[in-house]
C-alpha cells in the first residue's frame, strides 16, 4: 500500500467514525477527553491517585463508546483510562443536538 493509499483509506475512516459519532451522540450524557482518547459515556467517575508522589487520574466509564477508528467495536460496556495528564469531562446538552424540523 502506498503512502497516499494509506492517506485515503485513514482519511475515510476518519469521516465514517465522524459520522458514527454524529449518529450516536445524542444517546449519551458525558463526554470525556484524555491525551489519548475522547469518549462518549453515560456514568463517569474520576478519582485522583497518587502513588510514589506522583499524581494520576483514574477515569472510570460505563456505557461507552470510544473514538478510535482502528477498533472494530467501539462500544463497550466499561472502560477504565490512567493517565498523569489533564481529563476534561463534559456533560453533553442534549438541546443543542436536535435538528430543527423543516416546515
Amino acid at each position: 500500500m502506498s503512502a497516499e493509499e494509506l492517506e485515503i483509506y485513514e482519511a475515510e475512516l476518519e469521516l465514517a467514525i465522524y459520522r458514527e459519532y454524529k449518529d450516536v451522540v445524542g444517546i449519551f450524557k458525558w463526554a470525556v477527553e484524555t491525551e489519548r482518547r475522547f469518549y462518549l459515556c453515560n456514568k463517569v467517575d474520576l478519582k485522583v491517585r497518587t502513588e510514589g508522589g506522583d499524581v494520576y487520574y483514574e477515569v472510570s466509564m460505563e456505557d461507552a463508546w470510544v473514538w478510535d477508528m482502528y477498533r472494530p467495536a467501539r462500544f463497550v460496556k466499561t472502560a477504565k483510562a490512567l493517565t498523569f495528564r489533564d481529563v476534561a469531562i463534559e456533560e453533553i446538552a442534549h438541546s443543542d443536538l436536535q435538528v430543527p424540523e423543516q416546515g
